[in-house]
């Protein structure tokens, strides 16, 4: 259970405000681990120890473990078990559904499996959502996000003048306060954090797309960046699939501390 203060504290003694999305993926880990009895939860085993130092936060995307059934939720308890307690967990599960049903997913996530914050879609409103805001646990809403797709909707200009996306992050942040509330918005969207941190100051983002999907740090940094970092930048393939073979946990140490330095240098510019 981390809450917001803590995560700002680990930002400035880890001078990182680094996302590792754990995004395991039974066909890309390297063929050597599939001779384990776990073999997802081997794969994420040694990327947390290759990575714990640099990064604040882990991300598993659930789309994987639950693809495998039994043995992929077991691969997930064991995973959080593993995760040092200082660092903050996210489950990547997009959910959103009437209240029972949120109350359930919130159940799930917050006292079965015990993440500190899980990604919620936005569009059935505040009844969807409220089951999610538990005491000391963050929901990370949809905001803008990276794919192709989010054009179809997320831009759409509504009569009042404002896209989809910025009214979604304007009434939703009446729902909770920022200790509470986080928001996604994907770097590839990087010239558009500059209006959402208008809306949303003080706020922690969350923000995909970084490296393999093209977005740049110092963009996110140059419009996202508030007086406490007020980020999480997310990095999945980058690091976890640098590399396949024996030396894999090594090669993503190395890919995790190469931006850890970056952040570093970019912290000390904005005087964090």
């Amino acid at each position: 259970m981390m809450i917001k203060e803590q995560i700002i504290d680990q930002i400035k003694k880890k001078r990182s405000f680094l996302c590792v999305g754990l995004d395991s993926d039974i066909d890309r880990i390297p063929l050597f681990l599939k001779n384990e009895k776990d073999p997802i939860f081997e794969f994420n085993r040694r990327i947390i120890d290759a990575t714990k130092d640099f990064c604040v936060a882990y991300k598993p995307n659930l789309a994987f473990y639950e693809a495998m059934g039994p043995k992929g939720w077991e691969a997930l308890e064991k995973t959080m078990a593993y995760i040092p307690e200082n660092i903050f967990t996210i489950a990547d599960a997009k959910r959103g559904d009437i209240g029972n049903t949120s109350s359930l997913y919130a159940k799930t996530f917050f006292e079965y499996l015990n993440f500190d914050a899980v990604t919620v879609a936005p569009y059935m409103g505040i009844d969807s959502v409220t089951p999610f805001l538990k005491k000391n646990k963050f929901v990370i809403l949809l905001g803008l996000t990276s794919n192709k797709g989010s054009r179809d909707f997320q831009f759409t200009e509504l009569k009042n003048g404002k896209r989809i996306f910025e009214e979604v992050i304007e009434v939703s942040k009446n729902w909770a306060d920022n200790d509470q509330l986080m928001y996604v918005v994907g770097a590839t969207n990087a010239q558009e954090l500059r209006n959402i941190r208008k809306i949303v100051p003080d706020h922690f983002l969350l923000v995909p797309g970084f490296g393999a999907q093209g977005g740049s740090l110092e963009e996110v940094v140059e419009n996202g960046m508030n007086k406490d970092c007020g980020l999480l930048v997310n990095s999945s393939r980058g690091i976890i699939y640098a590399d396949n073979s024996e030396k894999f946990d090594e090669i993503a140490r190395i890919k995790a501390k190469e931006i850890q330095i970056k952040m570093d240098q970019l912290l000390a510019a904005n005087n964090i």
